[in-house]
């Protein structure tokens, strides 16, 4: 861990539900974690367990259903006016999609002056344009590209745009989700490396998300891993993959392939057989038992609780 060991977003036990004409979507369901300054929390999981909707209610973006989220102490979701405000500048996102998370219609210096000049960090049209400067070489484009559009550019320079807009109000947390999976694989390693560098300048820290789990592991001090709307495996970046308790982290694991034909071709792929339940009417037990190889009678019939097996390890599974 790069920071001191306060917390700085607390969030327990969070439900998300949506309407749905079958039922109620239950996206987010009994979620909790802790975020201390300074450290990185990577959030891995399956396409749909519900990555982003934690994140984003965590953020305030969507209204919670129950639970409770604070940051540096402070609710989340009951802030209102100047403290929304105030909150908005601390925290900031880094959205999944370059091409749609900038306005077309906006230069870049605009784009990135935006949250400058909602918050009245700049005293003078001069002073703005610096900042916007400074941003764009900051993240690794020149300040020509300040009076461009986004549509000039490639992915993985929107990309760097964002990062830059996300940064401009100084903020001490950010969430990035999945800023790297509509990039060039080549591309992804500067974005990573790039975070990682501004992490380490300006004290921050992220909530990660992201189904890359080679590159969570490089950037991220914890892991957390979901399944279908419930954290099943929280721990140590280094134990997740030295040591994961989880059938379903165990899963994830074995499918990352080694660059090395010997060792890859002696290793067991555990593969997942079954079906992925609906989230509108989750099993009564354990969510990953229909698909678990070593589940008993007690995980259909009984939701295990997220338990600390070992020092800083939590796992949600009775067979642990």
């Amino acid at each position: 861990m790069t920071g001191e060991q306060s917390p700085l977003l607390q969030v327990s036990p969070l439900c998300k539900y949506f309407s749905a004409s079958g039922g109620t979507v239950k996206a987010v369901d009994d979620v909790s974690f802790t975020i201390y300054r300074g450290e990185t929390l990577g959030m891995v999981g399956e396409s749909g367990c519900g990555k982003t909707t934690c994140g984003r209610t965590a953020m305030g973006l969507y209204d919670k259903t129950s639970g409770e989220v604070l940051f540096d102490g402070i609710d989340v979701h009951t802030l209102r006016g100047a403290k929304k405000k105030e909150f908005s500048r601390r925290a900031q996102i880094i959205f999944q999609d370059p091409y749609a998370s900038l306005d077309p219609r906006m230069t870049v210096a605009d784009i990135i002056a935006e949250g400058l000049d909602i918050h009245g960090l700049c005293r003078s049209k001069a002073e703005r344009a610096a900042r916007v400067y400074e941003l764009l070489e900051m993240v690794g484009l020149n300040r020509e590209h300040a009076n461009r559009f986004a549509h000039e550019f490639s992915g993985g320079q929107r990309q760097r745009i964002g990062i830059a807009r996300a940064f401009a109000v100084n903020p001490e947390f950010i969430m990035c989700d999945e800023p790297i999976s509509a990039l060039d694989v080549s591309i992804q390693a500067q974005i990573v490396n790039l975070l990682v560098q501004l992490q380490r300048k300006m004290g921050l820290t992220y909530l990660f998300i992201a189904h890359d789990l080679a590159m969570v592991k490089h950037i991220s001090d914890r892991i957390a891993v979901m399944y279908l709307g419930t954290l099943v495996e929280l721990t140590a970046s280094e134990t997740l993959y030295d040591k994961p308790m989880h059938p379903y982290t165990q899963a994830l694991l074995s499918a990352i392939p080694i660059p090395d034909p010997d060792i890859e071709e002696s290793r067991e792929r555990i593969k997942l057989e079954g079906d992925i339940p609906s989230p509108i009417d989750p099993p009564a037990g354990c969510r990953f038992a229909g698909r678990c190889r070593m589940a008993c009678d007690r995980c259909r019939q009984e939701a295990p609780a997220l338990r600390e097996i070992e020092d800083g390890h939590f796992v949600a599974c009775h067979l642990v």
